[in-house]
This record gives C-alpha cells, structure tokens and sequence, in this order.
C-alpha cells in the first residue's frame, strides 16, 4: 500500500454504453489518497487517449514513482512504455487474471457506474462528460472516504504536501 501521494498510481479503461454508442473512459486513481487525478473520455479503444490522461495527469499532480495497469494493449504498447520512462514512471502490470492488484480503479468504475452510468442513459459525449466531471468533483471534494477517516481524496492528497 502507498505511504504517500504520487507513490503508486492505477489506470485502466473501463466501456460505458450510451444511447445510441459507446464511450470509453480512462481514469488514473492515486492509491494513497484515493484521489482521482485523471481521465479522458474517448470513441476508441488506442493508445492514443491513454497518453494524453498520462501526459495531463503528470502535469496536473506531479510525476508518480509507479503506475500500475492491466495487460491490456494499451499498456503493453511500446509508446506507452517509451512514455513512462521518459517520465522515469516505474512500470507495474497486474499478473495475468488478477484484476485485483488493480482493485482501486475498478472500485471506482463501480461506483460511477452503479451511481451515475446505469441509472441514466446518455445521449450524447457532452452529457456523459458532464456526467463524470459532476461525479468526480463530488467524489474527490466532497465524499468522505471511511478508509481515509472520513476525510475527502483531495483533503488528504493536499494535505501531504502542506506539511
């Protein structure tokens, strides 16, 4: 488990259907704070999305010592590879079939999904943005975390680099 902010940092994609398509959503969760510190939504499944939440991500937060994923094709691609060591970002993959060394970020798609994604339909790529953004302002700023002694993902994020 993570000692600090920016220690080990998990991303995956998750699929979220719509109306009349589908999106796909990137996310980054800090494993100390629990904080969510990226996403993108996209119509493809490339590499291409997952760089750019990177690349954001790191100049949002800072650069993580570890980011942590699944085997999937986006994070076995030699960009996405050549990019975390220009970052100098240790490279962790989950073993094959065990979805929880990734835990964090799959709770999390959980509850967006069982709270927001499933209980509405979208229509279009703005709503579902809109839909997320909502979500993760709430979660980060406002939701008390009873892992995190009922104090939000941002709070505790913040607070370690206050000190």
């Amino acid at each position: 488990m993570a000692q600090f902010p920016n220690q080990v940092w998990s991303i995956d994609i998750t699929y979220i259907r719509m109306k009349r398509h589908h999106m796909y959503l990137t996310a980054i969760i800090d494993w100390y704070s629990r904080k969510i510190v990226g996403w993108r939504l996209s119509d493809t499944l490339e590499t291409a999305p997952v760089l750019k939440t990177v690349r954001e991500a790191v100049e949002r937060n800072g650069v993580p010592a570890i980011i942590n994923s699944d085997q999937g094709s986006q994070f076995t691609s030699d960009d996405y590879k050549s990019l975390l060591k220009s970052l100098h970002i240790r490279q962790s993959m989950d073993g094959k079939s065990r979805w929880a060394d990734n835990i964090m970020i799959e709770r999390w798609f959980r509850s967006l999904k069982t709270e927001k994604i499933y209980i509405e339909e979208y229509a279009t790529e703005r709503e579902l943005r809109a839909c997320i953004d909502g979500f993760i302002d709430q979660y980060n700023n406002v939701r008390p975390h009873e892992s995190l002694d009922n104090a939000t993902p941002a709070s505790v994020y913040a607070a370690s680099f206050a000190a």
